[in-house]
């Protein structure tokens, strides 16, 4: 049977259900995936960003305590974490806004 993502230190009930809403169904999963690609599935899933919740992830992942983060490490986390904010800020719902203002533009996409 597989781990919950709870089981992964830091990480509780909360984290179990956004992780099943993003599609990443256990523990082993968000090992595989890692926390960037996690995070990123995360946010398209509809979560809100948050540096805290991503360092928490990354130093779940890593074992260690979630205050663990500290000085040089979080701020080069804050920047990944930026970077992943970025590229998901030019999306919606999983599809690259240039394909969204496309499919509205042809008709697909039912007005607002």
């Amino acid at each position: 049977m597989p781990e919950p993502v709870s089981s992964i230190r830091n990480l509780g009930p909360a984290m179990d259900a956004a992780c099943a809403k993003a599609g990443i169904a256990s523990a082993e999963a968000l090992r595989e995936i890692g926390p960037d690609a996690a995070y990123q599935r995360l946010l398209l899933s509809g979560i809100r960003p948050h540096f805290i919740g991503y360092y928490v992830l990354v130093m779940g992942l890593q074992g260690r305590p979630w205050n663990d983060c500290k000085g040089d490490e979080k701020k080069a986390l804050r920047v990944r974490f930026d970077a992943i904010k970025a590229e998901v800020a030019g999306r919606t719902d999983g599809v690259p806004a240039g394909i969204e203002r496309f499919l509205d533009e042809i008709g697909v996409i039912a007005k607002k």
